[in-house]
């Protein structure tokens, strides 16, 4: 057995493929490069990449790729690429089966690369297979867009509508995200687009189609009180009904006793360590924190009204049913009015605008609890993602990371009759 014989049972190539020509070469600016050139036999016939029809080679390209290297060497293929001349379709370059279309690299290449970006930043990737990024960045979008493109969002009922950061300097990107009611399965991210405008929500109405979905299937979408989103889902998503994430009315009841505590500040109260002290639940905090909060409250009455308020605010959520539930809010909200403190004055009156979206959190007790989860997922991508280039780059390895996508990328070539 010659080395070219080895080189093709190496490589895995059956008839008509075989190595013709192998060689140990020095590359531009250092180092070896294995060159190994590829020929089919004569009078060999190839199916049209249109209709599989098998056709005699009407001429060929040169073409090469990069493949996993030999030893410690880069390598090379290159081959002659039939194009074939099909009764039906005209003249069409045929595959080869030791690489996609379009690709200048080896299914078995491309199979490493993702391993390793799947592991690392693409940065890091690149500098290990001495590659330049960019490259690697159009193998990463290619097998992603292609499995995304696969999903299925037919069963998707109930969905979560956020924003997320994608760059310093308030840079936000819209991200939807399928959640399961009866928490059987993990959320998964569907779409992400740039900016956070009600058009972001037309945008995913607008991908349904092509994954098996339609707009009136989805019948409820936990969002923030932002205005934009909750006017994009009555516009785009007329079956939906909007859901207000307790997470983020507990978060706005916080800041509220931030505001009292702030006031007091102001008016000359020693609020020394009050800021730890007074955030999260009781139960969380360390022994001194919750030594400095009881002194607080006793010494003045304020804080202890509005921490009684968040905690109030908090216990609606643990009602049976909307019923109940509706009657401890309606109860909260005539404490909070005649408070006497204008922070929770101002939250009762949001709370009034948001009513209905806020008390659908029954019975379903849907929030948007999962799209954090998957925002903390976004967030390390863009970490791996560290320098790049454009958003196209950030979603690929946001949906990679967060979209439960079943990549099914090629690791070994395959004879193509």
């Amino acid at each position: 057995m010659n080395q070219n014989e080895l080189f093709s049972m190496g490589l895995g190539l059956a008839a008509p493929w075989k190595v013709v020509g192998s060689e140990l070469r020095e590359k531009e600016g250092g180092g070896k490069e294995l060159s190994l050139e590829i020929d089919f036999e004569a009078g060999a016939r190839f199916a049209c990449p249109a209709c599989g029809a098998l056709c005699t080679a009407h001429d060929t390209v040169w073409r090469r790729w990069r493949h996993l290297d030999f030893w410690q060497h880069a390598t090379v293929l290159g081959a002659r690429v039939p194009r074939v001349r099909c009764g039906e379709h005209g003249v069409r370059q045929a595959a080869v089966p030791w690489a996609r279309e379009g690709s200048g690299f080896t299914l078995m290449f491309e199979a490493f690369a993702m391993m390793l970006c799947g592991e690392m930043p693409v940065a890091a990737a690149a500098r290990m297979v001495g590659e330049h990024d960019t490259r690697l960045w159009r193998v990463v979008r290619h097998h992603v867009g292609e499995a995304h493109k696969r999903q299925d969002w037919s069963g998707v009922d109930t969905v979560a509508v956020d924003e997320t950061a994608t760059r310093k300097g308030h840079r936000y990107a819209t991200v939807v995200v399928d959640i399961d009611r009866k928490g059987e399965r993990g959320a998964r991210l569907l779409f992400m687009t740039p900016e956070r405008t009600a058009a972001c929500v037309g945008e995913f109405v607008a991908e349904m189609g092509a994954h098996g979905a339609v707009p009136e299937q989805i019948g409820l979408a936990a969002i923030d009180m932002s205005p934009a989103y909750k006017r994009g889902i009555a516009e785009h998503l007329p079956m939906a009904e909007v859901v207000h994430d307790r997470f983020h009315v507990a978060q706005m009841a916080g800041k509220a006793v931030d505001e009292v505590r702030k006031q007091l500040v102001r008016e000359g109260a020693d609020m020394k360590g009050a800021l730890w002290a007074l955030r999260g639940n009781v139960e969380n905090l360390r022994e001194d924190q919750r030594a400095r909060r009881e002194e607080l409250c006793a010494r003045y009455e304020k804080i202890g009204r509005s921490l009684g308020l968040r905690e109030a605010l908090q216990s609606v959520w643990e009602c049976p049913d909307r019923a109940s539930g509706e009657k401890e809010l309606a109860a909260w909200r005539a404490w909070a009015c005649r408070s006497r403190l204008e922070p929770f004055q101002r939250l009762a009156r949001t709370i009034k605008e948001h009513w209905e979206g806020i008390l659908a959190y029954f019975p379903d007790r849907i929030t948007s609890a999962a799209i954090e989860s998957i925002n903390g997922i976004i967030q390390t991508a863009r970490r791996r993602a560290r320098g790049y280039r454009n958003f196209e780059n950030l979603r690929a390895i946001c949906y990679w990371m967060a979209g439960r996508l079943d990549l099914q990328v090629p690791y070994a070539f395959t004879h193509i009759k």
